[in-house]
């Protein structure tokens, strides 16, 4: 069972959720939890221990089950007529998904890094010592002007 409640949502949605609104949030904000979980998988013993904020926690399941409940078609704009408008999709996705921002407030790292090596070349003026290879080193042989033994 999710941290955050249906009347967590209405508060935040500023309106009373009508009965069949009211089931598709609690199982929405079960989801929300499990995607949490996911990645926290002692999200409940955090809790306990005041490593995470309770209200912390409430507010990040309320807001990505209320992104879903503004927008649950999924929809970039609308026009009619001379009419048109656009919806920011940080603030109703139309999809279920915790945002990079609420990641890091839960204390989950969500940047990425790269390993990249580093080639140093004779004629860069660097070069890898000799000891670093297990056979010594060879002039290239290009085809067909290999020496014959």
């Amino acid at each position: 069972m999710a941290y955050a409640t249906a009347d967590d949502i209405s508060a935040r949605l500023g309106r009373e959720l009508d009965e069949s609104e009211v089931i598709i949030v609690s199982i929405r904000l079960d989801d929300a939890e499990r995607i949490i979980r996911s990645r926290i998988p002692d999200l409940d013993g955090k809790v306990l221990d005041a490593e995470l904020d309770h209200d912390l926690l409430v507010m990040i399941e309320a807001e990505a089950v209320l992104r879903l409940l503004k927008n649950p078609d999924g929809y970039s704009g609308e026009t009619d007529g001379n009419y048109s408008y656009q919806i920011n999709s940080r603030v109703a996705s139309g999809k279920l998904e915790i945002m990079d921002d609420e990641w890091a407030l839960l204390g989950v790292a969500q940047g990425m890094f790269v390993i990249a090596p580093t080639v140093r070349t004779v004629s860069s003026g660097l070069y890898f010592p000799a000891a670093w290879y297990e056979e010594p080193i060879h002039p290239a042989v290009w085809w067909g002007n290999e020496e014959s033994s």
